[in-house]
């Protein structure tokens, strides 16, 4: 029996996975959950990452007592990262993506370099807390702390550096950044010298799969564990749920579905083009140089942070109750663009989507429910939308939309997402990213030969639930409607 342990970062909270393997089935253990709470602080949204670190030792002794584990893989939330000065010391929390220091930065960026060249060289989507605008940012408005800094790490890099000492970055969190070439699968010249970003500030790029180090004698005299493999897995959490999508097509679509929808497919080499570049479609990069085409949409936030205002008023909701509430109210009555810059920040989502709705002329959605049924609505029809997209760049048809993470949990948004787009969901599974991070672990110990026996070990082993379209002509119409509040 192989066991491997997966740490798995949302952006709200984190898990400690043991992955057991005997050759044909892949069984997870929940060893350890914890909060993931950004901190504020005279402004500034924080990572807190000291204590998401004790989260890791906690999760590594509990998975100890359980009879111990081979090697350690850990996947996080994209684009974030620490800077440590040349002593080796973490020079100050990192800044949560949300923070306000990216708006603008987009546009101050072409100053430097235009949008066009920028996609060109990277294939990244268009989104002010990429990498290379936090540190434009930094550079524009703290160039103090840009001079003292000797490595940038991204989160689960700066993870594995607490754990193993070592600095090095892995390729799928690395393509987040704006900063990689994804043709050339290295660190752009002309991106890093025409924004000002030292070359020395980022370490060499190691493919997904790489064993990055061992755990530190200190940290196993500390934890008595002994001596492990610390493994670079697809460490953007992403790309950990795409080499877990249970399809035995060459051809399909997948959607990690939490706080953010990540729609897209796998084509044979980045796409990168007007259409793609219009549409603004990310080439992210994946395990052994994949490369997964796909769109960030804002998700499940939408929801998460509604129900957070509705209880800061003193309103408390089960996600079962806000679906049960939804359902209650009149379809097709008014729609949001996801991804609207309006949706980014923290705070009052109801009254944001109600003001989207005003502004754009429509009916204000008024009631909890109302509210509800707008964002999901809105959430299927901009699948439809980037399914659409995607086809257009790809020139081929799709037959089934995989739906991985924990997205899948939440049945109405899959009915609706099979009516929208008027193809086959199948659901599962829920721990996509973990089951990723612990076959990319496997992987590189030899257990599992490659992505495609990962695939079908997982196919097996989970329970999908298969969602048919249904009354899609009356989502067919509706869509004519969303595409006037998108376009």
């Amino acid at each position: 029996m192989k066991k491997v342990l997966a740490f798995d970062f949302g952006a709200s909270s984190g898990r400690a996975i043991l992955g057991s393997f005997d050759g044909e089935t892949i069984d997870l253990e929940e060893v350890h959950r914890f909060s993931n709470d950004p901190v504020t602080v005279n402004g500034t949204v924080y990572w807190d990452v000291l204590r998401l670190f004790h989260e890791i030792k906690q999760g590594i002794l509990k998975a100890r007592q359980l009879g111990g584990f081979d090697s350690i893989g850990i996947d996080t939330w994209g684009v974030d990262f620490a800077l440590i000065d040349a002593h080796g010391d973490l020079l100050e929390n990192p800044v949560h993506y949300r923070d306000a220091r990216n708006a603008g930065m987009i546009a101050e960026s072409a100053k430097y370099i235009s949008k066009d060249e920028l996609y060109h060289i990277t294939g990244l989507q268009f989104m002010e807390f990429n990498t290379c605008f936090q540190l434009l940012s930094l550079l524009t408005k703290r160039p103090y702390l840009m001079e003292r800094a000797d490595k940038l790490l991204f989160m689960p890099d700066f993870f594995n550096y607490l754990l193993t000492g070592e600095k090095k970055t892995e390729y799928s969190i690395a393509t987040t950044s704006q900063m990689v070439d994804i043709r050339a699968g290295r660190w752009s010249d002309t991106v890093l010298e025409k924004l000002g970003i030292p070359k020395s500030l980022l370490p060499e790029i190691t493919p997904s799969g790489a064993v990055v180090g061992e755990l530190s004698d200190a940290l196993c005299e500390e934890l008595a564990v002994p001596k492990v493999k610390v493994i670079a897995v697809c460490e953007h959490d992403t790309q950990s749920a795409v080499t877990a999508v249970p399809s035995q097509e060459k051809d399909f679509i997948f959607i990690s579905s939490g706080t953010w929808s990540l729609f897209g497919t796998e084509p044979e080499a980045p796409i990168i083009n007007e259409t793609s570049q219009a549409l603004n479609i990310t080439n992210e990069g994946g395990f052994g140089n994949a490369t997964a085409f796909l769109k960030n949409i804002c998700g499940l936030w939408l929801i998460q942070e509604s129900r957070r205002q509705w209880l800061r008023e003193g309103q408390e909701y089960s996600y079962a109750q806000l679906e049960e509430l939804a359902l209650k109210e009149q379809p097709f009555a008014y729609f949001i663009d996801p991804d609207a810059p309006d949706f980014v920040p923290m705070g009052d989502m109801p009254g944001r989507v109600r003001e989207f709705c005003r502004k754009t002329g429509q009916t204000v959605p008024e009631t909890v429910g109302e509210v509800i049924r707008c964002i999901y609505e809105s959430l299927a029809m901009k699948y439809r939308f980037t399914l659409e997209g995607v086809m257009r760049c790809t020139g081929r048809d799709y037959n089934t939309i995989h739906v991985v993470g924990g997205g899948t949990k939440d049945g109405l948004l899959c009915r609706m997402t099979a009516a929208s787009c008027g193809r086959t969901v199948i659901a599962g599974p829920v721990e996509a990213t973990v089951l990723g991070n612990i076959a990319v672990q496997l992987i590189a110990s030899g257990d599992i030969r490659d992505v495609a026996q990962a695939r079908e070990i997982i196919a097996a082993g989970e329970h999908l639930k298969t969602y048919r379209p249904e009354e899609s002509g009356l989502w067919d119409e509706a869509y004519e409607h969303f595409l006037k509040i998108v376009r």
